[in-house]
């Protein structure tokens, strides 16, 4: 294959000499360009295939010039020069040509055809970089085998040519006062700030005075505007590196492979990865005040001893993008915001506490004299047994089941709808101290496995357009030639397709019709194996509860639940763990089924499908003691039978609000510290620890050749960034934990705050030592989680008012207190919710085969039910239907209560805060008198060009009109403009004016690298 001249300038040198960029790492070979972005690739080994003579030459070379200023690389450090190249090199070589070997892979293996290829591609993809204007440089590598580095600097006319596509604001030179407080709330202020000194992180060069530059997007006209003090440092790296990846993501390779953008290329396999370098060691090895960026993430931010601390938001948000930013800035506002839910928390737990001693249905349950004989929990081997002996039980059930719980559950609503709105007004105030205001969303360029589906398509149609015109082909003679009917027939069909235009062809509902079709029927099957695993779960508790029951050894059959109990939950908790990782896979496969076109609706779609099986993984087992369990497992002469053999199990004698407060805590807290602990710290060293021990000790060879790892080198070898999917999912599981069933677990917020406590740490540090550094991404919000968190607020409201109602005793306490008590007090409760049943009215081989207790001809249980000497035995009393209309009716109450205290509370608090809409009206104020400000000294100045030539000749035409402050220029031709029609829509420079006005001819510059900016 042929390759064009404008390909022919990649340039190849040795090991840095300078000792800038040998220290730092940062720089091409010259120690002057930065490097801004990085692309890998890597040489295959191929044992089989050696190379018979070292010294020949390959048949097929390329000269390659360098499109920089590289000092000439010495004979002895060119590792072709011994290869028997002649003086023709040697020339080459001091003219700053380079020479490369397409046949021959490094260390004189000859390359296979896919190798090839590959490398053809990367030299298309990277000749196009350099007429893109960026520049390359790729190390001269020795290995036959390895990771190559290909590094790309972004000189200052590109960066400022792709600042304005971008529309990236950066500060001007105006700066305005921002509006201090006075009075009692300027006292207050400064005295918040004092108290918060000690929790501030020490970030140096931070700015905490009252002057904010404005900012506009930039522009090649406006330069004067900037506060350009070095062209090296006005763009720093972050944005750097989001120019070149923009570069990256929009170049093409036509002759080699039909694709675009580097994703497609690593898609392909090209390159094995692409990402702009951290800014050096993240380890402090100078002066406090020399640190980098990086180095003060690290102190001040990733370190577990600076937990107490604030982040650092504003440099996370420079250092990582603001879509990096909005996430540690939302979870350390939900971090923030559960000190208040802990400390609730804490007082109604407190509450429960203190009045345990106090409650008079555990005293009454605890109280032998009263002899509850109730009736047997299994079938045959189960004996009668005494209310008194779940004394335990039913006191453990207060500390959570007393009537704060409602108030905590009401204040937990509130908290959620606070949460909510207090991050949308934070949100807000990022926006505006970030210059986000008014960023509109950037054109995304299809996926690469979009792009393959449709060219795919093209091809399949464009081989039935020839088959169909095959056989629709008009009449031939036998010589070939059309005939003449035909001819004016071919000719009107050319000329009327030429003028239909032709639709941008893209994937249709049909496309995506078996995509969709597996989507649903696997989603389905997965939320029948959720809902397996939950079954599987309760036979294992009414399998082993009747086996332990059955047991001669009395302390089996007196620990019977608790063992039960523990058991079931932590294989609940091993299930749920490993359906996660599974679930998360599952996700991402069907969401590649669907073949969604950009980046942000393949995210968009993989997290409602993530969020939808996990949610269903992790509470289904939750949902089912809250709402399920012992509901319809029957009554004494009439129970419900799983398989026929066994008895559906039944709620503690304390109520299931108990069981479901072990289920929430185990599971929540197992899930964190498994997952905090085990997979998000013990996996990656694990992983780091195999790939060590893969990698071969360099022989003495190696080691004495060997230059020290640069930057590039260290930042390959960390993970890549995957995105914050698994962070967020994490986060909005755990805010289901503490929203939804916390009616049962007031103390799930406390536990929630000290994990994140933790996590923010954990996640910290893990962006800053562990992964590669990612593409700066900006974003104004947090996306689809919001929707996401709003909708959970809203459930959680709904879910507690049932818990409440249905799972606690809170409505039957209250029904009998005013409706059944003689004394108006729970003197006697107990007894009135529970039941009789005459043993007579056993089925065959279901009572007791031998009992401990004489002379029992009526058992009790907890149940409201007609007694047996009733009409009406066994029915359903009036009790019942007492409880069950105050249960519906405590949820609609609770519901509107709920609901419109949180419309309260939207409303009193506003989204965006009075202080930032005064400053946005002030900088849009500002901005437009700087400009007709700037206008109006510019055209000043053109017209002081035209009129004091005019004024000197008396034949002079008539004066240039004199301009106001609001002119503009006029459209149409004026005196010394040559008539000709104006090449920029907008205001022109006073540089390009004289430009024009000059009549002497430039030359241009014949070896200038890149286009005029």
């Amino acid at each position: 294959m042929q390759v064009s001249p404008s390909e022919d300038k990649i340039p190849v040198v040795d090991a840095p000499s300078s000792p800038q960029a040998s220290s730092e790492g940062q720089y091409f070979c010259d120690g002057l360009r930065k490097v801004d972005y990085v692309l890998v690739f890597h040489h295959r080994r191929h044992g089989s295939l050696r190379s018979t003579g070292a010294a020949s030459v390959s048949q097929d070379q390329l000269s390659i010039v360098s499109n920089g200023n590289f000092p000439p690389p010495s004979g002895s450090s060119d590792a072709a020069a011994g290869r028997g190249a002649g003086p023709r090199r040697e020339e080459a070589a001091s003219a700053g040509e380079v020479f490369m070997e397409l046949g021959m892979a490094r260390g004189g293996e000859p390359m296979e055809a896919a190798d090839h290829e590959m490398h053809l591609i990367r030299q298309e993809f990277e000749a196009n970089l350099l007429e893109a204007g960026l520049e390359v440089e790729r190390d001269r590598e020795t290995k036959a085998h390895g990771p190559s580095f290909t590094r790309i600097h972004a000189p200052w006319p590109v960066l400022c040519r792709e600042a304005e596509f971008l529309k990236i604001k950066v500060p001007t030179k105006q700066s305005y006062e921002l509006k201090e407080e006075s009075g009692f709330g300027s006292s207050m202020s400064s005295l918040w700030r004092k108290l918060n000194q000690p929790f501030e992180p020490k970030i140096p060069h931070q700015d905490h005075g009252s002057t904010k530059f404005l900012s506009h997007c930039f522009s090649r006209d406006k330069l004067h505007m900037y506060n350009i003090t070095s062209k090296d440092t006005f763009f720093d790296n972050a944005t750097r590196g989001r120019i070149v990846y923009e570069i990256l993501r929009r170049t093409v390779c036509v002759r080699t492979c039909q694709t675009v953008g580097i994703s497609t290329l690593i898609a392909k396999g090209v390159y094995d990865a692409a990402f702009p370098l951290h800014d050096g060691d993240f380890k402090v090895t100078g002066p406090l005040e020399e640190r980098n960026d990086r180095q003060v993430l690290f102190e001040e931010w990733a370190r577990y001893s600076a937990f107490y601390k604030y982040q650092p938001i504003d440099l996370v948000r420079k250092y990582f993008g603001e879509k990096i930013g909005l996430y540690f800035a939302w979870l350390g506002v939900y971090t923030q915001l559960l000190i208040p839910a802990s400390i609730v928390g804490i007082i109604v737990f407190g509450y429960g506490v203190a009045t345990v001693d106090t409650n008079i249905p555990s005293l009454e349950m605890c109280d032998e004299r009263l002899n509850f004989t109730m009736c047997p929990l299994c079938d045959g081997a189960c004996d009668y047994w005494h209310l008194s002996t779940a004394c335990g039980t039913a006191r453990a059930s207060h500390l959570f089941d007393n009537p704060a719980t409602v108030f905590f559950a009401i204040f937990m609503s509130l908290w959620a709808v606070l949460f909510l709105e207090q991050w949308k007004r934070r949100q807000i105030s990022l926006s505006f101290s970030w210059d986000l205001t008014g960023i509109e969303d950037d054109e995304e360029h299809p996926r690469p496995k979009y792009e393959t589906i449709l060219l795919e398509k093209r091809q399949r149609k464009q081989q039935k357009k020839k088959k169909k015109k095959k056989k629709n082909e008009p009449g031939k003679q036998e010589d070939g030639t059309v005939t003449g009917k035909d001819r004016w027939r071919q000719k009107l069909l050319s000329a009327m397709a030429a003028g239909v235009p032709t639709v941008a062809e893209k994937l249709t509902w049909k496309d995506r019709l078996p995509g969709y079709f597996m989507n649903i029927s696997s989603i389905l099957f997965m939320f029948g194996l959720t809902f397996s695993a939950v079954f599987g779960v309760i036979v294992y508790r009414i399998t082993v509860s009747a086996l332990m029951a059955m047991s001669p050894d009395p302390e089996t059959k007196s620990n019977v639940r608790v063992t039960v109990t523990a058991t079931a939950v932590i294989i609940n908790l091993v299930v749920i763990l490993i359906l996660d990782e599974i679930y998360g896979a599952v996700a991402l496969w069907l969401t590649e089924l669907e073949i969604p076109k950009t980046e942000t609706n393949f995210e968009e779609r993989l997290i409602l499908k993530a969020f939808l099986l996990k949610f269903m993984n992790a509470y289904a087992p939750i949902f089912y003691v809250a709402f399920f369990k012992g509901r319809f497992a029957g009554r004494p002469g009439s129970y419900v039978y799983v398989f026929n053999d066994y008895r559906m199990e039944e709620c503690a004698p304390g109520g299931c609000l108990i069981e479901l407060c072990i289920q929430l805590s185990i599971i929540m807290l197992g899930k964190q510290l498994i997952q905090n602990n085990i997979f998000e710290i013990g996996i990656p060293k694990l992983k780091k620890l195999i790939h060590a021990l893969k990698e071969k000790k360099p022989t003495l060879k190696e080691k004495d050749g060997e230059r020290p790892p640069q930057q590039w080198n260290l930042d390959y070898a960390l993970a890549p960034f995957e995105g914050l999917t698994p962070e967020y999912m994490e986060m909005i599981i755990q805010f289901g934990f503490v929203s939804l069933f916390v009616a049962s677990f007031p103390l799930a917020p406390l536990f929630a705050l000290l994990n994140n406590v933790i996590e923010i740490r954990l996640d910290a540090r893990k962006f800053v030592t562990e992964l590669r550094r990612p593409v700066t991404a900006r974003a104004k919000d947090i996306g689809v989680w919001y929707n996401i968190l709003s909708g959970m607020g809203k459930l959680s409201v709904i879910i507690n008012a049932f818990v409440i109602s249905f799972t606690s005793d809170f409505i039957p306490r209250l029904v009998y207190q005013y409706m059944y008590s003689q004394t108006g007090t729970m003197h006697g409760f107990i007894d009135h919710t529970l039941s009789f049943f005459n043993v007579s009215n056993f089925k065959p081989g279901t009572a007791p085969h031998s009992s401990a207790l004489e002379d029992i001809t009526v058992c009790r249980y907890k149940d409201y039910r007609e007694p047996p000497w009733s009409s009406d035995a066994y029915q359903f009393s009036k009790q019942y239907w007492s409880v069950l209309s105050a249960r519906l009716a405590f949820v609609i109450l609770f519901q509107n209560l709920v609901m419109f205290l949180s419309l309260m509370v939207a409303w009193v608090i506003p989204d965006v805060p009075k202080t930032i809409v005064e400053q946005l009206k002030r900088e849009k104020k500002l901005l437009v008198d700087l400009f007709l400000q700037e206008e109006k000294e510019k055209f000043q100045l053109i017209q002081s060009l035209f009129v004091k030539p005019n004024s000197q000749s008396p034949t002079a035409g008539p004066a240039f009109p004199v301009l106001g402050r609001y002119s503009t220029l006029p459209s149409g031709p004026t005196a010394g403009d040559g008539g000709g029609p104006r090449a920029r829509s907008r205001a022109a420079s006073f540089s390009q004016f004289s430009d024009k006005m000059s009549s002497l001819p430039r030359k241009e510059n014949a070896n200038s690298k890149h286009t005029a900016v």
